[in-house]
């Protein structure tokens, strides 16, 4: 013992020192300054349209009633929430690790020693009862409990589970962050129907407007008031107007497809009331102040939680470099005859501990902790970019918000105007005091128009929604 002793006293220096070789290198942190207000922002206010619960924000029971579908069936967010599970099980895993692992063993066997052996010259002239040689070939039996702990002396075990854990948050912040996605999404595809609907409204409105112009054009051909020139014109109009009608009856089946495909359903008909469109008003919202995205965002805290897990992740492959200290320990019967077994000459234990710490060839440690260090300086990037990246977010649907409404007003005039245009010019050709291209060219600028009040419209919608997504809101 006194020589194991000593060995052991002069092998410690020799790990510690080993365990002293390990790489350096430059850490980063994170630049977790945010500007004091949004770019359109003169004063950062306290309310925050992200505090609201998605009901209260949209308030549109036929939406409301798709978003509950879609959070109940929507395949990929059960996905993801079986994802959230893994990772839990990973802190249970990463937990057990330093914890003692205890065995139960149990086993029967027959052993035959070679006879010129050390133990089968022993075996050989050995003899238990008088004209009695040593069972050949010999059973043996036993069972017993054996237990093995690695001490934590370095954390290793203890920070790989704090990182499991932490891992396990940002995977609840990432499920939050694709809630929060999802609701945004089908409220953006809801009112894309919404707006298809009143332009196909439109649409089959001036249809039958140009219908009714061209019978009046062909009853001024039969009179010899026009030529068939512009009999032509005014059919290939109508004719160009009765074809955009089938390309929004598309777009409808995509978008109500898409709205199914998120509700985890087949095709059919989605709900709705498009008569509201045009009532429904895109104001400037109350959005707080930057820093609130911190808390408010799911993507950034889950940003946050990986870089924390990624520092935990440095700190476990540098204890590598350090000794390993473990107990092992065993208790149990063993005997080469079953009536023996339970005899307590029987009884064997041991217990020993071990140390162990590279010396040569540590390629894969060092690999190890190189790794680690890359990706959490790629955490503090992430981090950094998901932060600029939520900003700007604000900041463009803000922008979009405000720009979109003044085109509204002037658009919305615009189409005023044109729609007078179209009575005065039918009348005027009537009275035969305009041309007819004036008529022609009026009825196709306020389709248009009214196709391009629309689209502004659902970019307002659109805006809208993006800003509560953009902020933060839908997963509380």
């Amino acid at each position: 013992m006194k020589n194991i002793k000593k060995t052991i006293l002069l092998l410690l220096p020799l790990f510690f020192l080993n365990g002293c070789k390990i790489p350096t290198f430059e850490t980063k942190e994170a630049q977790t300054a945010l500007p004091q207000t949004f770019s359109t922002q003169k004063i950062a206010a306290q309310a925050n349209i992200a505090t609201l619960g998605w009901k209260d924000y949209f308030q549109d029971s036929l939406l409301i009633a798709l978003i509950d579908t879609a959070l109940s069936h929507n395949q990929e967010l059960n996905m993801r929430l079986q994802e959230v599970l893994i990772e839990q099980n990973e802190i249970q895993a990463r937990k057990g690790e330093y914890l003692p692992f205890v065995s139960l063993r149990a086993g029967a066997g027959v052993e035959k020693e070679g006879r010129y052996t050390r133990l089968g010259a022993v075996e050989e002239n050995l003899e238990i009862k008088p004209d009695t040689h040593f069972p050949e070939p010999l059973p043996n039996y036993m069972f017993g409990l054996y237990a093995s702990w690695e001490l934590d002396v370095w954390k290793k075990l203890r920070n790989a589970k704090k990182s499991a854990a932490l891992r396990y948050l940002a995977s609840v912040e990432g499920n939050r962050f694709f809630i929060t996605t999802l609701i945004a999404e089908i409220a953006e595809s809801y009112y894309e129907l919404l707006a298809l609907d009143n332009l196909l409204k439109i649409i089959e409105q001036n249809i039958k407007l140009q219908e009714n112009v061209l019978q009046a054009i062909k009853l001024e051909k039969e009179a010899a008031k026009v030529s068939q020139l512009a009999v032509n014109r005014f059919e290939a109009q109508y004719l160009n107007t009765q074809n955009l009608q089938y390309q929004v009856r598309q777009e409808i089946t995509v978008i109500e497809n898409k709205i199914n495909f998120l509700m985890g359903q087949y095709p059919q008909p989605i709900r709705r009331n498009a008569l509201v469109f045009d009532t429904l008003q895109v104001r400037a919202e109350a959005i707080g102040a930057p820093a609130q995205l911190l808390t408010q965002r799911p993507d950034i805290k889950q940003a946050e939680l990986k870089l924390a897990a990624a520092k935990l992740d440095v700190q476990v492959a540098k204890a590598y470099f350090y000794p390993a200290l473990s107990l092992d320990a065993g208790i149990g019967m063993q005997a080469f005859q079953p009536a023996l077994l339970f005899n307590l000459k029987s009884l064997l234990f041991n217990a020993a501990t071990n140390l162990a710490a590279p010396l040569v060839n540590r390629n894969a440690i060092q690999a190890l902790y190189k790794n680690a260090n890359a990706k959490q300086v790629q955490a503090v990037y992430y981090y950094e970019q998901t932060l600029l990246n939520a900003y700007l977010e604000v900041c463009n649907q803000l922008a979009q918000v405000e720009n979109f409404n003044k085109s509204y007003e002037l658009k919305n005039k615009e189409v005023d105007i044109l729609m007078q245009s179209i009575g005065i010019s039918t009348n005027l050709f009537r009275a035969a005091r305009a041309d007819y291209m004036e008529v022609l060219l009026t009825q196709r600028e306020a389709l248009d128009a009214k196709i391009e009040l629309i689209e502004i419209k659902r970019k307002q919608m659109q805006a809208k929604v993006n800003l509560y997504r953009a902020l933060g809101g839908g997963w509380n």
